[in-house]
């Protein structure tokens, strides 16, 4: 494209978005600016097809999370990506956590325990998980999620709380569900950070 041409263009294009930005929005008739939104929330409604295809299932819960527990998650979602899962797989593994240890990393709870269940995903020695050592590694044990996901036929066509209860074989089946926006909103958060 020779140089004159090229600058026209060019030149053109500024000044429509110039214009477009002088203009403001369009359908806003008071005046007033329009909100902005964070970028959270935006990549969150961007993402909302690939996070949440099937829309979320049921009322939701959300806490509050502390520094491990953010840590716990970035774990979570650095171990998806080094399997060469996707986002949704992430959603999925969080909310997973988010029911079996609200995203902490618990050791054996004596009496209050279900059986050997220990980690992120409460996975058991006794079932195979792992050992104690491997099932409280936050990367071995999303590992050893995410294998067993994979050999689930059509997880990604999966409501989220059939996908995670194929693998986990809960006593509460339907309880994955309630974490899904929350598991949506971390992995937005955090996936390319």
């Amino acid at each position: 494209m020779n140089t004159m041409l090229r600058k026209s263009i060019l030149g053109i294009a500024g000044l429509t978005v110039a214009g477009g930005l002088a203009a403001g929005p369009l359908n806003h008739s008071d005046g007033t600016p329009a909100p902005r939104e964070s970028a959270v929330a935006v990549q969150t409604r961007l993402d909302t097809a690939t996070l949440i295809p099937h829309g979320v299932q049921g009322a939701q819960s959300h806490i509050d999370l502390d520094d491990e527990q953010t840590a716990n998650a970035k774990a979570i979602i650095a171990a998806t990506k080094k399997t060469g899962m996707d986002e949704r797989a992430a959603v999925i593994s969080i909310a997973t956590s988010l029911q079996e240890s609200k995203l902490e990393n618990l050791g054996h709870l004596g009496d209050r325990n279900d059986h050997d269940s220990q980690g992120l995903f409460q996975q058991r020695p006794s079932s195979g998980w792992g050992t104690v050592e491997q099932i409280t590694d936050p990367e071995y044990s999303t590992t050893a999620f995410l294998k067993a996901l994979k050999q689930v036929d059509g997880w990604q066509d999966m409501p989220l709380t059939v996908a995670a209860q194929t693998v986990q074989v809960s006593a509460y089946p339907d309880h994955y569900a309630q974490w899904e926006q929350q598991a949506a909103d971390i992995v937005a958060q955090h996936w390319n950070s």
